[in-house]
């Protein structure tokens, strides 16, 4: 497939391809891809003559930078006007949502800019013999599909959101955050904490906590957990396994071991782990990343038997306890380029049919840095993810939500890892924020959403995305949250 790329109705003659892949006709990204720009033309080349679609990072003129997709396209030697495609599958996308939501009658509001919309999508289409002015009119019309999506979604979320909490179908820890193990000796910190969140989670990191195979180093965990038992708070805990290189211990990586002895020390792990501080912690985050990182390169089969011994692990030792399995980079975009890793609902769906033992999926929704699954997505996309796991017969969680609160430098730059509404700033995390959770906790699959960190922290994947500075100072977004709390609870 060829497009060719417009800015202002010229060609562009430079054009950064960020976030981009080429997926099917079932939304998996198509791996043994080959993505390239030159002049004014972007091709992707693909093992076979299925048709596909491409994402990619896109500007769009007031509403920011945002990873956006085309429909699906059969291959030709002509190329395609990216603009108008891009276009095109916004509109189809509030088309397939309007109808999922029942909006089809009850939007009067919305018919303007929808029609406006329509319109010049139409009067691109008309004019797509004259590329410069078919790329013109579909910018135009996709600037006002943006606008509407998000306002679809955001009416839909807050009309969901408000009935749930009227039926009272909020858990007290549907509110929760990620503990940083640094400041469990500061009570500033803790209070902060525990004055917002109904549930804190504490990580558990294998190369930490044995260094060396057979001894292990609870001091850190220990403290956190001293910090929070007596506290009218739900604690979790993990993940407890996740084979990412950064994760896992040095002895292990360098063991040279097979699949059977990993997963016999990992079932020691997880084991020790959970008798140690079963009777403190309500919910084990087991296994995270699996459909991801896959170090040692499980075959399909044994991805599977790992995340069943690790689910029997915490099972035996914590019977009452939830056990989650964490989804990293939902929409997959990983699966082209990660050697060894499984499409997230081929995964998930693999979880379930075979009969492991757990309660729920998580799902790390982290946005803001050049990286594959961080790139800035719109609220109409976030919200149809969602759905889009809904068939699956277990509850969601949002496991480690993040965005900035300011734009950096390198990876985290919003020219490359994506802006909304404009450049990051308190405001806009904060706007974002309330926006993204009002539309997870609509859903009613939704259990809980758990912010990545509280206070902003070097080396953080996410840059500056805490709630609080490193001074312990509030942002708006953690004003926004408290009132979010408010509405949810205080009645």
């Amino acid at each position: 497939m060829k497009f060719q790329v417009f800015k202002n109705g010229s060609l562009v003659d430079k054009f950064t391809l960020c976030g981009a892949y080429v997926f099917g006709t079932d939304g998996i990204s198509v791996r043994r891809t080959k993505i390239g720009f030159k002049k004014g033309v972007i091709e992707c080349v693909k093992p076979n003559l299925e048709t596909a679609g491409l994402a990619l990072l896109w500007p769009i003129e007031g509403f920011g930078k945002i990873l956006l997709p085309t429909t699906c396209l059969p291959d030709r030697d002509r190329p395609y006007n990216l603009n108008v495609e891009i276009a095109r599958a916004k509109l189809m996308q509030i088309v397939d949502k309007r109808e999922d939501w029942s909006f089809l009658q009850s939007t009067k509001r919305f018919e303007q800019v929808s029609k406006e919309a329509q319109s010049l999508f139409v009067q691109a289409i008309q004019s797509i013999s004259d590329a410069p002015l078919a790329s013109k009119l579909a910018d135009e019309s996709l600037k006002k599909a943006m606008v509407l999506a998000e306002e679809l979604a955001k009416e839909q979320s807050e009309s969901l959101f408000a009935s749930r909490g009227s039926s009272h179908g909020f858990g007290r820890g549907c509110l929760g955050c990620r503990m940083d193990p640094k400041q469990v000796g500061n009570p500033k910190y803790i209070e902060s904490l525990l004055s917002l969140f109904g549930s804190v989670t504490i990580s558990t990191n294998w190369a930490e906590m044995e260094p060396k195979r057979g001894r292990y180093d609870f001091t850190t965990t220990d403290a956190c957990i001293n910090a929070l038992a007596k506290k009218k708070v739900s604690i979790s805990a993990g993940p407890l396994l996740c084979f990412s290189t950064a994760i896992l211990p040095k002895w292990l990586v360098n063991s040279g071991a097979g699949f059977e002895n990993i997963r016999e020390v990992a079932y020691q792990f997880v084991t020790a782990v959970v008798a140690r501080y079963g009777a403190f912690v309500r919910t084990w985050n087991v296994v995270s990343g699996l459909n991801v990182y896959n170090h040692f390169g499980f075959r399909f089969e044994e991805i599977l038997e790992m995340t069943r011994a690790a689910t029997m692990a915490v099972k035996q030792g914590s019977e009452r306890a939830l056990k989650i399995i964490e989804i990293s980079n939902p929409w997959g975009e990983y699966y082209a380029t990660a050697p060894n890793s499984i499409p997230p609902l081929v995964y998930m769906d693999m979880v379930v049919q075979s009969g492991v033992s757990f309660d729920g999926f998580g799902l790390q929704t982290r946005f803001g840095r050049n990286q594959a699954g961080m790139h800035v997505r719109d609220m109409m996309q976030i919200s149809a993810l969602l759905d889009y796991f809904s068939p699956i017969s277990k509850p969601l969680y949002m496991t480690n939500v993040a965005v900035p609160s300011r734009n950096g430098p390198g990876s985290h730059h919003g020219d490359v890892a994506g802006v909304w509404h404009g450049k990051w700033d308190r405001s806009r995390q904060s706007q974002w924020i309330e926006q993204f959770y009002k539309i997870a906790l609509s859903k009613p699959f939704v259990d809980s959403v758990t912010y990545s960190s509280l206070t902003d922290r070097k080396n953080s994947t996410i840059i500056d995305s805490g709630l609080l500075t490193s001074r312990l100072d509030p942002k708006e977004s953690f004003v926004t949250l408290k009132k979010l709390r408010d509405a949810i609870f205080i009645r």
